[in-house]
């Protein structure tokens, strides 16, 4: 399962992350019916209630399946999945939270929410009728290192939904018991890691990220014992479910693993299979596209993507992670945990585990204590990792004999490109630019990581700067940005002030109007994100049964780019004790 990169893609490799690499140097746990009343009214559309949903379980008909339907860990050979209901132990579940958006996804009756069964049945403790669940069979690289088979060890799949845009969307339970993957596990998760899972996948959409999302999130009225430090002191936490929703949870380790075995028919049925659900277009390609490509190296030099749906397929799946990794880095967020098996083959952010987004600016940063001191998942390291990743997913298909040499190549190199272009889009917007200055970027991340300046303020803040550089004194320039610029002495202040003369003349010469400029600049720039002192309140409280929390956050980040007066409090800078033990960094128990 090695991956070799080409000089070519080695090159992507290194400009991928040419403007990051400087950085390195330097008592209310019922729902009411008031709580809902906006979910009830929001939509016209005919709405369906769970007996009603539309199953199509293709995943489960097309593909082939574990034919035992035990539980016992093992080595599950020559299937992509395994057929296994929910097992976890609840007692009086309680629905803590709930997503109006991903029930109006489903074409779900949001009047199912206030059901009094709702909580037995997305705990798993009742069947949906129409579901047909299993858990998947994957591998993966796991900090660089292949681990051979992994599969969902506490995510069971209950099927496929189709709404009445015919679109399909996977449910899925997190932490509602054991399959044949959870090896020495229980298969169930805590409401701390839950309340996080449940949030992120929300406030990521909502920033306009392509991510997995969550329908609900509900206790299960039972203890669960964890280690949260790995340091011999367990405890007993409450147990919790998510109902996760995507269109798919298919992962680049979904194809490793069948490799790995030299199972190649089945990396190919399994491609097909993805394909013909998730990129049906690809099958349509004919030579009019003009998806030819030359890669300059001799007679066998020019990929023609219209004559090999994998090669074409590959270089989606390269462009849509391109994409997904700068938006990333435009809103400040480390996934933490980029291991193969956590790589949607749909370019979606998946798996929230020790995610975290960037308060003081430190392109080292990395939210996961598993990741020291190596730091190989840090902010800065992702648009590299995520290549690495990529080579190794191609390599896959190259294994399978699906594309060859040229193909794999081109689709690492389509990675790097796609990356820069939008990553340089994605920075000259938050900057309110007239087009990409490199030089300007990079000083000012310079001067944001000496500083240990707030990165979601800041470029918040960045919107109140004036084009006109004669409207204040050089010794005012950074008054716009006091609230930021926190315990600077003059030498800083001078190489503030001298960035910003430079920030200014470049903005003098857009002709953009001030107001103009700052509309577009804060639809671009977060005022509010899913910090983790801030999910640390909202568990905090819901651990002793207070839901509310959790509600007005999912709130809060459902606008984040919106001013919401009333709620500054959510965009403070974290207080002394979120940089205590379990708040700022977390390890991947859960």
């Amino acid at each position: 399962m090695e991956a070799n990169l080409s000089p070519a893609a080695a090159v992507s490799v290194d400009s991928v992350s040419d403007d990051l690499k400087y950085q390195k140097l330097e008592n209310n746990s019922s729902v009411s019916n008031d709580a809902l009343n906006n979910s009830v009214n929001n939509s016209n559309k005919v709405k369906m209630n769970m007996e009603e949903l539309r199953w199509d379980n293709s995943f489960v008909r097309e593909l082939p399946g574990d034919p035992r339907t035990d539980l016992i860990p093992r080595q599950v050979l020559h299937a992509c999945y395994s057929k296994v209901s929910p097992s976890a132990e609840v007692e009086n579940p309680q629905l803590v939270a709930w997503s109006d958006s991903v029930s109006d996804l489903l074409d779900l009756d949001p009047k199912e929410f206030t059901r009094p069964d709702f909580p037995l049945i997305f705990s798993g403790a009742s069947p949906l009728v129409g579901a047909m669940p299993y858990a998947q069979c994957y591998g993966g690289h796991q900090f660089g290192m292949w681990a051979g088979q992994l599969g969902d060890g506490r995510a069971i799949t209950l099927g496929e939904v189709l709404n009445s845009k015919f679109e399909r969307w996977e449910l899925q339970l997190k932490g509602a018991g054991k399959t044949p993957y959870s090896r020495f596990a229980d298969g169930l998760a805590v409401l701390r890691s839950s309340i996080r899972e449940f949030l992120c996948s929300e406030a990521m959409h909502s920033l306009g990220i392509p991510t997995t999302r969550a329908l609900c999130l509900v206790t299960t009225g039972k203890y669960v014992t964890r280690d949260m430090f790995y340091d011999g002191n367990p405890k007993d936490e409450p147990g919790a479910i998510v109902c996760r929703v995507s269109q798919s949870f298919l992962r680049f380790g979904s194809y490793q693993i069948h490799a790995s075995r030299e199972d190649l028919d089945l990396v190919r049925t399994l491609a097909d299979y993805t394909i013909r659900h998730h990129f049906p277009h690809l099958e349509k390609l004919s030579k009019s596209d003009s998806v030819s490509f030359s890669t300059g190296k001799g007679d066998n030099s020019v990929v023609d993507l219209t004559s090999n749906k994998y090669a074409a397929w590959a270089v989606e799946v390269a462009e849509r992670t391109a994409s997904l990794v700068s938006s990333w880095q435009g809103v400040g967020f480390t996934h933490g945990v980029l291991n193969t098996d956590n790589m949607s083959v749909l370019g979606l952010t998946i798996d929230y585990g020790p995610f975290g987004f960037l308060d003081a600016f430190d392109p080292r940063y990395t939210p996961n204590t598993t990741d020291l001191p190596g730091r190989r998942y840090c902010f800065a390291n992702q648009p590299d990792i995520c290549l690495w990743n990529i080579a190794h997913f191609v390599t896959t298909l190259s294994t399978a004999q699906l594309i060859n040499d040229n193909e794999a190549n081109y689709a690492m190199e389509r990675y790097g490109t796609k990356f820069m272009d939008e990553y340089q889009a994605i920075m000259t917007k938050k900057l309110g630019l007239p087009k990409y200055n490199k030089q300007l970027i990079s000083k000012l991340l310079k001067n944001m990581a000496i500083d240990k300046v707030d990165y979601t303020n800041f470029f918040r803040s960045l919107s109140n700067i004036k084009a006109d550089p004669t409207l204040l004194p050089e010794d005012e320039l950074l008054i716009p940005l006091k609230a930021v610029l926190l315990d600077i002495g003059k030498e800083r202040k001078d190489a503030w002030t001298s960035w910003l003369k430079s920030y200014i003349q470049e903005l003098s010469a857009s002709g953009i109007s001030d107001g103009e400029r700052k509309v577009l600049m804060d639809s671009v720039n977060p005022k509010y994100i899913l910090r983790n002192y801030l999910c640390q309140s909202a568990i905090d409280a819901a651990e002793v049964g207070n839901f509310e929390e959790v509600r007005q956050l999912l709130k809060v980040m459902n606008c984040p780019y919106d001013d919401q007066p009333g709620m500054e409090k959510y965009a403070r800078l974290p207080p002394a004790w979120a940089y205590r033990p379990g708040v700022g960094m977390l390890s991947c128990s859960s």
